[in-house]
């Protein structure tokens, strides 16, 4: 697909900082392929396709991430201007990748492993990333739990003693206003064999503004919540971004960073370096590089597991071990997250960051 950009633009990096300036043609949120011509992310030839892809999947770039995008094929735009490629399902893609679907009891819930289960109060995101493994699922009208559905889930949670952690994901639950998520929130807390709570979210990054001081207050609960932040490009941690992480960190969260391998996004030992390095210095430690899950229409994002270990084993002794973050494919079927990582020990002896080989006495070769 080609892509007529216009105005000019200019970037600069410094230390793994990113500066970026561009016209006056941010729009508050594009949501189409009309919005995305009047941006200036689409040329107008490929509106009717750009059309059809957004009659399938849902479209949503918030004028934070608008923003970001120096070309539309740069590392911010690939993640979030749609392509006719979507419309395209290679044979091993799959509509729900990972097994949410034959792993959810009721609506809302996911239990894959024995002790924590997934929680999904809704399946809206302030951004539709093109890569998504919900994709299939997710949308601007998407799975607000009724609270009878609430009520049930809670319900089935209580019954479950051997259950220690409510991961709340969707769509994103900081799209839920402050008195939602912290009547959620407060709810689980309650349940007394729920040691711990987790928040997966993308709007510290994609729209800053919606952390206010009030959502930030609502995850403040008795029981320990840890928030992870999804973001896969050092740009997206904007001056903005990293104040709205600082007001949920000043709540008592705890931050973790998850990213997503990606072609022609983060696919070296530099682009990571420099996310992982962005992430520190706002106080969030890189926690998992996910292999790019199956979804529809996802494969131009494809990067091979063994193109993955080389770019981290690149990253081994040149960035600190808090930026190291697990490697890891969640195997397609539900059949749970395994990590992939490079190794490191092969016939009785270990590689050092340079790939020179030590012998380790007492250390079995079978």
């Amino acid at each position: 697909m080609i892509f007529r950009w216009f105005g000019e633009i200019s970037t600069a990096h410094s230390g793994g900082r990113h500066t970026l300036t561009r016209p006056p043609l941010i729009q508050s949120s594009i949501r189409d392929a009309d919005a995305l011509v009047t941006a200036g992310l689409a040329q107008d030839a490929d509106r009717a396709a750009l059309q059809v892809v957004g009659g399938r999947y849902a479209v949503a770039i918030t004028g934070a991430m608008q923003a970001l995008i120096a070309h539309p094929d740069d590392p911010i735009g690939r993640q979030f201007i749609p392509d006719p490629a979507e419309l395209a399902t290679a044979p091993h893609e799959r509509a729900d990748p990972i097994g949410d679907d034959a792993l959810s009891p009721l609506p809302g819930v996911v239990h894959r492993y024995p002790d924590r289960a997934l929680l999904k109060p809704l399946l809206v995101c302030p951004v539709y990333c093109r890569f998504c493994f919900r994709r299939e699922h997710v949308g601007p009208g998407g799975g607000l739990l009724s609270d009878a559905e609430l009520d049930a889930a809670y319900a089935w949670f209580r019954a479950r003693p051997a259950i220690r952690e409510v991961i709340l994901t969707g769509g994103d639950p900081l799209m839920l206003s402050p008195r939602r998520l912290g009547a959620i929130l407060c709810t689980l807390a309650e349940i007394p064999h729920i040691e711990l709570l987790r928040i997966h979210t993308r709007v510290p990054v994609a729209e800053p503004s919606r952390v206010t001081e009030a959502l930030a207050a609502a995850m403040e609960v008795e029981t320990p919540v840890w928030l992870v932040l999804h973001a896969n490009h050092a740009r997206e941690l904007t001056p903005d971004a990293v104040a709205a992480l600082r007001r949920i960190q000043g709540a008592g969260v705890p931050l973790l960073g998850q990213s997503v391998l990606l072609r022609g996004v983060n696919d070296s030992s530099e682009a990571l370096e420099d996310l992982f390095r962005a992430m520190l210095r706002a106080r969030v430690k890189p926690y998992y590089l996910h292999q790019l899950d199956p979804a529809p229409g996802t494969a131009r994002f494809a990067v091979p597991i063994e193109e993955g270990q080389r770019i981290l084993r690149a990253l081994r002794g040149r960035v600190t071990g808090l930026a190291w973050p697990n490697y890891v494919l969640d195997i397609p079927g539900g059949h749970g997250k395994v990590p992939v990582g490079p190794g490191y020990l092969e016939d009785g002896a270990v590689l050092d960051p340079a790939g020179t080989r030590h012998r380790l006495a007492g250390v079995s070769t079978a």
